[in-house]
């Protein structure tokens, strides 16, 4: 391969697998971020009456102001994924759905953004840990 071309003999394999996963992550690395950007920007939603019911209670629970379970509900959601619209820092804050039987938070999360958490501009919830986001309709 021409990513070898450059590297000397004495590099070991794993010096080698760096540099080709380095060049891989490299090129692919905005893909997915613009897929789902892609995704977020045509309107992906989900109405409030399709989340799970423990979504559901977080959205009125955020509506209502709290208190929630969680230390992290309602800390600031740095958007690091950038899959939801750029704002700034600050904007977003995030919130806990819970997952029966898990023993952790899990990956359920509800996002809103706004400058009155209790009156968010906006709600996305996502199933999997910020690997993809649904604009919750009201």
């Amino acid at each position: 391969m021409a990513v070898f071309a450059s590297i000397s003999s004495p590099v070991s394999k794993f010096t080698r697998f760096g540099v080709l996963a380095a060049a891989i992550w490299g090129g692919l690395a905005g893909i997915p971020a613009a897929c789902a950007r892609e995704t977020t920007d045509r309107g992906t939603s989900i109405a409030l009456a399709e989340l799970p019911p423990q979504g559901q209670q977080t959205y009125r629970t955020i509506l209502q102001g709290g208190p929630f379970p969680h230390e992290k509900d309602g800390t600031v959601f740095g958007n690091r994924e950038r899959l939801l619209p750029r704002e700034t820092r600050g904007y977003y804050r995030e919130y806990t759905v819970r997952t029966p039987g898990a023993s952790n938070r899990g990956a359920r999360r509800i996002v809103c953004g706004g400058q009155q958490p209790s009156r968010p501009d906006g709600c996305w919830y996502t199933a999997d840990h910020y690997a993809s986001f649904r604009r919750i309709v009201p």
